[in-house]
């Protein structure tokens, strides 16, 4: 429905006309009573095989919502009740901020991609809390946080810090976002001191509070190697809790859209399909660096279940969606959830199949074991048989022996013989013969 009737209604309005009928749309379901359970009724997949517990928090399923879909909070229950395991809003600032003019977000269709410069566009701080403040039991909701344009380099911790603690008792975790504004690229502000200085007060205000809140850092596939190696190691020397990765990218090789068509869209951050494969090497690189005991958090580029599967196999733990959705709709996150509920349906099949080989390889082996131990035994009891005579060959020998023995060796006869012949035992047969009388 979705891809036939929706998806052409909303892509002959501009980009953002279009979020906003959606969001809008959301909320106006949201109001009818029972309007949120039917959208879960519709689109939220459950299975045991879904569930995950990253950073000491449950997710119902891996598959979130990114940042910037729903930037100021507004709609994140009806969101989640399209079937994510978790909704990221933002990015929020302290202050509100308009962001870039507009036109600032644009379509290449012809790359299933889409090209922002909003400039973190957002009402700020307050109006983020007032939307919080709703009850959002049974779905988890991560904020990420961003200093003002405005504010420079150098005070950036303050801002970061101000946002932390005044969301702290309304988010299950938060996402520092160290990039620039979409219309920029990225500067020598993701240094390992810097980005220090801003998580060092966090971790401060984080030890003082009765609950744990995860942090996570978000970095961007246009950092290089060596940057991000850095970052990886922050995760094993700080109490960061691990990486977002990735956000959009500056860079606009092989496109299919005219040289002609980006040159008249300008400068701005690329997100959908291009993005995959770099946004995979990103989560595999900080997976293999980091040795795998941390949480990543793989966005870019996932369109489709193969592209989740192989944002999993790269070593990412959750999923999130942002440019995929708009594209596919909200039927994407069941397919995806579908896909690894019966990747992990195969998987068992294929370990149970393997434990019953097993265990019938190691029957025949027991019995093969037996009965070798059987014919051992036999052997072993014949072996002392060997040396004895069959049955009647030593009757036949000794009577051999009788026969060859010299005449001198028979005793003198006793005087009962001598008198007559001897009375034969009650239990003998008499065999002599009868001698005539003289």
């Amino acid at each position: 429905m979705y891809r036939r009737i929706i998806k052409p209604i909303l892509f002959s309005l501009t980009i953002e006309r279009a979020h906003h009928v959606a969001l809008l749309l959301l909320r106006i379901i949201g109001l009818i009573p029972g309007g949120r359970w039917l959208l879960r009724k519709c689109y939220t997949v459950r299975h045991p095989a879904l569930e995950r517990e990253v950073f000491g928090v449950k997710f119902a399923n891996p598959i979130g919502l990114a940042a910037g879909f729903d930037r100021n909070g507004e709609a994140y229950r009806e969101l989640a009740a399209l079937g994510f395991g978790f909704i990221e809003i933002g990015t929020v600032t302290p202050r509100p901020q308009a962001g870039n003019p507009r036109p600032r977000v644009f379509r290449l269709p012809k790359d299933r991609a889409i090209i922002n410069r909003i400039g973190l566009s957002n009402r700020g701080l307050d109006k983020t809390i007032c939307h919080l403040r709703r009850p959002h039991e049974g779905f988890i909701v991560g904020c990420n946080i961003g200093k003002n344009t405005v504010t420079p380099p150098e005070n950036a911790a303050a801002d970061y810090l101000r946002l932390f603690r005044n969301l702290y008792q309304y988010a299950d975790y938060f996402t520092v976002n160290i990039s620039c504004d979409n219309s920029c690229r990225e500067g020598t502000t993701h240094t390992r001191t810097h980005i220090l200085q801003i998580l060092d007060p966090l971790f401060d205000f984080r030890r003082g509070q009765n609950q744990y809140r995860p942090i996570m850092l978000k970095v961007s596939p246009d950092m290089s190697d060596e940057v991000i190696d850095e970052i990886s190691d922050i995760l094993l020397e700080t109490p960061l809790d691990g990486i977002v990765a990735t956000n959009g990218t500056h860079h606009r090789e092989g496109l299919h859209t005219s040289h002609m068509a980006l040159d008249k869209i300008g400068s701005g951050r690329l997100s959908g399909a291009p993005l995959a494969q770099r946004a995979v090497e990103v989560v595999r690189r900080i997976h293999t660096r980091s040795g795998g005991n941390f949480p990543i958090i793989g966005v870019g580029g996932i369109m489709s279940p193969a592209d989740a599967k192989a944002m999993l196999d790269a070593g990412a733990d959750l999923l999130q969606l942002y440019t995929g959705y708009i594209y596919e709709g909200p039927g994407l996150v069941g397919e995806i959830c579908r896909s690894l509920i019966a990747d992990a349906e195969a998987a068992a099949a294929a370990k149970a199949a393997a434990e019953a080989r097993a265990e019938e390889e190691a029957r025949a082996a027991a019995q093969a074991a037996e009965a070798k131990a059987a014919a051992a035994t036999a052997s072993g009891a014949q072996a002392p048989e060997a040396g004895k005579a069959a049955p009647g060959t030593e009757t036949a020998a000794t009577a051999q022996t009788q026969a060859a023995a010299p005449a001198e060796s028979v005793p003198n006869p006793s005087p009962e013989t001598q008198n007559g012949p001897a009375r034969p035992a009650d239990n003998e047969p008499d065999t002599r013969k009868k001698q005539p009388a003289s």
